[in-house]
């Protein structure tokens, strides 16, 4: 039977927490995460490289926020026909902008999201993706508030969460930022990349950029200051980790309470995303919630207990039962603006 998180030593357990925090800006981070976890340099390494080879750890690397980058994004709602459900995803994720995409059970059965420039127009992609597929219909469901993401599942089972972890909200997004450069596209491309495992895994970045660490780092916190960078962390499978109910609580909640509800689900601890989203003749719920867990019925205590909480009883729990896609979207890379091209559609700003 495959290992999960479960299975893990104490001190490494406690390690997967701390680096789904955050993996410090610094020369030696494995050093400072052990410092934190009672676990020696090599000892974080050689956890590192066993929770890559099992699969639970995903890849170490730079989270940046995609809207502040430029690109414009979506969550979309597809209806695969009966039967071709395993055909339409496999065409949808031929797209290089599709990073997420999951079977959920309901009538809208495929679940992705999608990123393209900020220059392209969204609504034309998702148009040829529907054709090219064969799904029935589509929805676009962009995120019109965000009230928090941060995802981080707990290890330690309880015993040493340490907190819910830094979450991003719509504060980080619309702070001051400066026009993005060529410089800032490079080091992007860089640093989304998944890190070599190595004490000091920042010197063959700040190499490859022709700069030192400590350039690096002071590029990495304005980039952080400005709500563009979110942090460097480790990235979860969270289906290997052991987390295999991934419900997606969508919620019936009246105009004027939207802030007040919104708010009050960010604050839940079980809660990674939070989000504010469009309604449709065929889609009435508008804000929308992720609870990761063990199993459906821990998924389903956290939501009920949420519904009780605000008083909101007209919601539904989509679980997905099939993972087709989950990748990091890469930035910068030309991929998406050579797919508009051979598309028939004037390339973005890639």
């Amino acid at each position: 039977m495959a290992r999960t998180v479960a299975d893990l030593d104490e001190k490494v357990q406690l390690l997967v927490n701390e680096m789904q925090n955050e993996v410090p800006m610094t020369d030696r981070p494995y050093r400072a995460l052990g410092e934190k976890t009672g676990l020696s340099e090599d000892e974080v390494l050689e956890a590192i490289r066993d929770l890559k080879q099992c699969q639970i750890l995903r890849q170490i690397s730079t989270i940046f926020d995609t809207r502040t980058l430029g690109y414009q994004s979506s969550l979309v709602a597809a209806r695969a026909p009966e039967g071709k459900m395993d055909a339409v995803a496999e065409a949808l994720n031929q797209h290089p902008g599709i990073s997420h995409n999951y079977a959920r059970k309901h009538a809208f059965n495929l679940w992705f999201t999608i990123a393209v420039p900020g220059d392209s127009s969204l609504q034309a992609h998702v148009d040829i993706l529907q054709k090219q597929s064969g799904a029935e219909s589509i929805r676009l469901l962009p995120t019109l508030h965000l009230f928090k993401i941060g995802m981080k599942l707990d290890a330690t089972g309880g015993k040493h969460a340490g907190g819910e972890g830094p979450a991003y909200s719509e504060e980080q997004r619309h702070r001051e930022k400066s026009e993005i450069t060529a410089k800032d596209k490079d080091y992007v491309r860089a640093l989304q990349e998944d890190m070599e495992v190595r004490a000091d895994p920042f010197a063959p970045i700040a190499e490859r950029l022709k700069t030192n660490t400590g350039e690096l780092f002071a590029w990495c916190k304005e980039f952080q200051k400005q709500g563009r960078l979110r942090r460097v962390a480790g990235i979860l499978n969270h289906r290997k980790a052991g987390f295999a109910a991934n419900g997606m609580g969508v919620w019936i909640v009246p105009e004027a309470r939207v802030t007040e509800v919104g708010g009050q689900f960010a604050g839940v601890s079980a809660v990674t995303h939070c989000y504010l989203r469009p309604t449709y003749s065929d889609w009435p719920y508008n804000i929308f919630t992720m609870v990761h867990s063990k199993k459906i019925n821990q998924c389903d205590q956290v939501i009920q207990e949420m519904s009780e909480k605000v008083g909101i009883k007209e919601y539904a729990i989509l679980y997905s039962h099939k993972e087709y896609k989950k990748i990091r979207l890469e930035y910068f890379t030309g991929e998406i603006a050579r797919w508009e091209k051979d598309h028939g559609l004037k390339p973005g700003n890639d």
